[in-house]
């Protein structure tokens, strides 16, 4: 386990009120670079659906939504549910849309897990870019994924240049190129490490990671991390790790990857032991090929603020609510949370 070591001496570069110019430069552009790499264009997404149309995001499989009941009419109830992320949804919507291959959306996604525990990097309020785009069948595979980190790493650099045109303090801090890896690759590399310490020492080393293939057990019996088996391919996915100097470790922002197909959804919901998930509109649909082909992930807005702006706490890019004790004791250290 990484513990979060900052610095004593550490305090923001910006005051409040330039933190949140800072924020509004990267969130305005960082968007418009990112359509422009993927072709995507915007649209409009829910922050709740309907519990049992099994759209929601199940993340690992075990954390509850927040929910609450809504009138459908005078006389009819049904239940509703706060979005964790707009994977499946976004599949959906693309089918509904019409979107050619190669073409895509994107969303502001804000949400709530209300089973987050607040630190340094998480939040019970969440807010990133949910993005999805249509792929051939052909496309499935790992060098199209590969292709399409590149892309998402060259919106990156853009974002880079813009500021340190625009910031006079910004420090540089992207490498040359995305260094990719495996999960089985990091755990031979690091074999007397847990997971969260092979991150923190490949993006040590490597500064820009896309760690991919999670979810299936690797040969120590374990998988690197949990996954839901009804979206990502775990064959075909991956998340975004940084380096963050004034953490002193590893930063995820992007958890994305290539879609199940019909194939591959019922294995892998054979694996985790939840075929019951196959009675839900969106898996039948799936199953009988009116959703499209499709690659998508998330990247956190709040996190790529922290990075970019080099944040010792996701607090102070972002409002939501915090320990006291934790708002208390930071206040002292001149980090003052939102």
């Amino acid at each position: 386990m990484i513990e979060f070591k900052i610095d004593k001496k550490y305090r923001s570069d910006l005051d409040l009120i330039g933190t949140q110019k800072a924020i509004k430069l990267i969130k305005d552009n960082f968007e418009l670079s990112l359509a422009e790499h993927l072709n995507l264009l915007r649209v409009s997404a829910p922050i709740f659906v309907k519990s049992d149309s099994g759209l929601n995001d199940n993340l690992t499989g075990v954390e509850q939504p927040v929910s609450f009941m809504i009138n459908e009419s005078a006389k009819k109830q049904v239940q509703a549910e706060i979005v964790h992320s707009l994977a499946k949804w976004k599949r959906y919507a693309l089918g509904q849309y019409g979107f050619d291959i190669g073409s895509g959306l994107y969303t502001d996604m804000n949400a709530i897990r209300a089973h987050e525990i607040p630190d340094y990097t998480h939040s019970v309020y969440v807010d990133q870019w949910d993005w999805e785009k249509v792929i051939s069948p052909e496309d499935r595979n790992l060098d199209y994924l590969h292709q399409t980190v590149n892309s998402i790493f060259a919106a990156f650099v853009d974002m880079e240049d813009i500021l340190s045109n625009e910031l006079s303090e910004y420090q540089p801090l992207l490498p040359d190129q995305v260094t990719f890896i495996n999960s089985q690759e990091l755990e031979d590399l690091y074999p007397g490490l847990d997971p969260e310490e092979r991150e923190h020492k490949i993006c040590q080393d490597k500064k820009f990671v896309f760690l991919e293939q999670i979810g299936h057990k690797l040969r120590s019996g374990k998988p690197h991390d949990t996954r839901s088996p009804d979206y990502d391919d775990w064959n075909l996915n991956g998340d975004i790790l940084v380096w963050s100097p004034v953490l002193g470790r590893g930063l995820e922002l992007s958890s994305m990857g290539i879609r199940v197909d019909a194939q591959t959804l019922l294995q892998q919901l054979e694996l985790a032991n939840e075929t019951e998930r196959m009675r839900y509109p969106y898996h039948q649909q799936l199953m009988s090929g009116d959703l499209p082909q499709t690659v998508g992930g998330g990247i956190g807005q709040s996190r790529i603020c922290m990075y970019f702006l080099q944040k010792a706490h996701i607090g102070e890019v972002q409002a939501s609510t915090w320990p006291k004790q934790m708002i208390d004791e930071l206040k002292t250290r001149g980090i003052n949370l939102l």
